[in-house]
């Protein structure tokens, strides 16, 4: 018998078909970086090309798995390929995309770094996405911190990439400065747990704590330093204070990637932690996230009221939305009953992944009013825009309804679906709370809405934008609205792979 469990454990090990997105990726960015080296000036058409077939072909690779439904490990159980695994790959491939597309022709005017479109920005992007998916499918605290500082480090690269610019450079040394803090944070939680347990496996962890094996007391700190430093990563209150310099500060390319893709990344890792390795700590960790959740949603929606610049008023809107995903993920307990689990946790997934798609959409909607040296990034520059553009006005004003929560958009199809968790949960005053902000967080929604449509314009130069920018942005904003009207598919879809991993 032991002679057939080491043969199954060896084969587990050798199986290299669940990593077969994650190495395609890897050679892929590599070919890309020597590719770009050897082109001239005008021919780095062939690098965006090539960067947007790469992801393309991740997305079949880690479609198969999905559609398969199988959680295989591999590496010794360091990494999973599950249902919910593959579904955040899928949409973070989605929405790094995307980004791509509405960044091109931005990128191109500002000559990020290396001629008309910067090969370093997409091979970064490329190798922050691989960092990504790492920690998506990390099922260790060592491959999911590797994971978190492959991406991390290339944002850093990718917020100071214009080394010219005085204002992106002290975004990036920000970011790196509170970032390196919050990886010691984490790094420092994680030793902890490791300390109590005895095991970095996410799996042996949750069976560790779960028998009671572990020093409560020293599991209690290291949790404390790890939600620190899972809250800086997502933006959430008192943890908050990088994202709005960082959004203003970094080209506003860099600025969706930062707070598109790895948003999903950050979710995932936070549930492989919270959820996967520390269930038996959910009343801990639930009440830290709560007290989280409602400064979030207090502070973010406040502050954001005051802002002129958009890019900054987005900062804090994403702040307050952090605040409701974690709502949905301190309802998946309840006195010891975690029956309602699947439904709650779902419920954050689906919210951020909602709102990662529509915050890609508000963003390239600046890039694309942007131009070479201008940049669209006060509230005044979208004056007059419904008789400049009234196709791309319609698109902002449904992006902007969808993050105030306004039906049918998705945003309150999402909205609803985590205040629906937390009632279920018996937390109706918390429900309320989320509401009553949420209202005042609709003020500054609108007011993007009324200059879009009431104001005079103040430019009237004619938006120039690509045709694939064009058609990507009107399909993203028919997607919010469809989404919104039909939200029972994806809503069953972030169910079942949720339950497939609370079932592991």
């Amino acid at each position: 018998m032991n002679e057939i469990n080491s043969t199954l454990l060896t084969a587990a090990d050798t199986n290299l078909v669940p990593v077969y997105a994650e190495i395609f990726l890897l050679i892929a960015a590599s070919a890309i970086l020597l590719i770009d080296m050897f082109l001239k000036e005008g021919k780095r058409n062939l690098t965006y090309a090539l960067t947007l077939l790469t992801i393309g072909g991740c997305a079949v690779l880690s479609f198969a798995d999905f559609n398969s439904g199988a959680t295989v490990y591999t590496f010794s159980g360091m990494y999973v390929s599950d249902p919910l695994g593959n579904l955040l790959k899928l949409f973070t491939y989605l929405a790094t995309a995307m980004t791509l597309v509405y960044s091109r022709q931005y990128s191109g005017d500002r000559g990020m770094m290396s001629g008309n479109l910067g090969g370093e920005f997409y091979v970064l992007a490329l190798f922050s996405m691989l960092g990504q998916m790492i920690m998506i499918s990390g099922n260790s605290m060592l491959s999911l911190y590797l994971g978190l500082e492959l991406m991390s480090l290339s944002l850093y690269a990718l917020v100071a990439l214009r080394r010219d610019h005085a204002v992106s450079t002290e975004a990036a040394m920000k970011y790196f400065i509170l970032g390196a803090l919050a990886s010691g944070f984490l790094l420092y939680g994680i030793s902890m747990v490791y300390g109590a347990t005895g095991t970095l496996d996410i799996t042996t962890i949750g069976q560790v704590t779960a028998a009671n094996g572990a020093n409560p007391t020293i599991l209690v700190f290291g949790l404390v330093f790890i939600v620190a430093g899972l809250a800086f990563k997502l933006g959430a209150v008192p943890f908050h204070m990088w994202v709005p310099d960082v959004y203003q500060g970094s080209p506003t390319a860099v600025t969706l990637l930062l707070g598109g893709a790895p948003k999903l990344a950050t979710l995932a890792m936070t549930i492989r932690i919270l959820v996967e390795a520390l269930p038996a700590m959910a009343f801990d960790w639930q009440q830290m996230l709560m007290v989280l959740a409602v400064l979030s949603l207090a502070i973010g929606n406040i502050t954001a009221i005051a802002q002129t610049n958009i890019k900054r008023m987005l900062a804090y809107s994403t702040i307050a939305q952090m605040g409701f995903v974690l709502l949905g993920m301190m309802t998946g307990v309840v006195n010891g009953d975690s029956s309602d689990a699947a439904s709650s946790y779902s419920a954050a997934v689906y919210y951020m992944i909602t709102y990662v798609l529509t915050t890609v959409g508000s963003f390239g909607l600046i890039m694309m009013l942007a131009r070479a040296g201008h940049e669209a990034e006060n509230i005044a520059d979208f004056k007059g825009l419904g008789k400049r553009s009234p196709w791309f006005a319609i698109v902002m004003t449904i992006l902007m309804f969808s993050l105030a929560g306004v039906p049918p958009m998705v945003g309150f199809m999402a909205k609803w679906a985590v205040l629906q968790a937390v009632a279920n949960a018996g937390m109706v005053w918390l429900a309320v709370v989320a509401v009553m902000f949420s209202l005042v967080g609709a003020y500054y929604y609108l007011r993007i809405v009324k200059t879009i449509w009431f104001d005079d314009a103040a430019d009237t130069a004619a938006i120039h934008t690509p045709a694939d920018m064009r058609v990507v942005m009107s399909l993203n904003g028919l997607a919010v609205i469809v989404l919104g009207v039909i939200p029972g598919w994806l809503l069953a879809v972030c169910y079942s792979a949720m339950q497939a991993t609370l079932a592991k």
